[in-house]
């Protein structure tokens, strides 16, 4: 047996489909960081959070950021462990302490390093902060995008890094030539 599910969404963006009924996912896209039998672990990118900044959690942390870094936003990364920290980012960077490698288009860093770097103008070019992330258990994700739940989709650095947050989910329908417009709410089987 192989940790390798026979759907492989790792790097891969998961679109949610209109009518999600999972209100925390609702015109999310999540890029899918880890998949196998055993479950996933992906970062919603296109949710920046309200009511929390770069400035405040490093200033929690007490590091002294550049007012480029201090205006940051913060991220809604998904439902599971909200406190934690996760930065998603481009190959340009990889931490002395541990880099997850996302199918060499992109890296994520969960260690104290990375933000310490991006507050003094080093670390990587381009970078998305996130609190929280999202799981799957095993055949979870598989049955939701079964479910019609999801589309996925080829993810680019200009659609995760690029795209503004709130035409995100449009854009990437859109990358595989769906109108959003057309989507409906209420799945059907023939």
């Amino acid at each position: 047996m192989t940790d390798t599910p026979s759907l492989d969404l790792t790097g891969k963006l998961l679109v949610a489909m209109p009518g999600m009924s999972d209100t925390r996912f609702d015109h999310s896209v999540v890029l899918m960081c880890v998949h196998s039998e055993k479950g996933g672990m992906g970062l919603i990118l296109n949710k920046p959070t309200r009511d929390v900044r770069m400035s405040d959690v490093l200033d929690q942390l007490d590091i002294d950021p550049s007012e480029e870094v201090r205006a940051m936003p913060v991220h809604f990364g998904g439902p599971v462990e909200t406190g934690r920290g996760f930065v998603l980012h481009s190959t340009d960077y990889e931490s002395s302490l541990q880099t997850l490698d996302v199918k060499s288009a992109f890296g994520m860093t969960a260690t104290m390093d990375i933000l310490e770097e991006l507050a003094t103008g080093g670390g990587p070019e381009r970078a998305l902060m996130m609190l929280g992330y999202a799981g799957w258990g095993p055949g979870q994700l598989e049955n939701e995008i079964g479910q019609n739940g999801w589309i996925t989709v080829d993810a680019t650095q200009n659609l995760v890094f690029d795209e503004p947050a709130a035409t995100k989910w449009q854009a990437a329908l859109q990358s595989i030539g769906i109108d959003p417009l057309g989507l409906s709410a209420s799945a059907g089987h023939a």
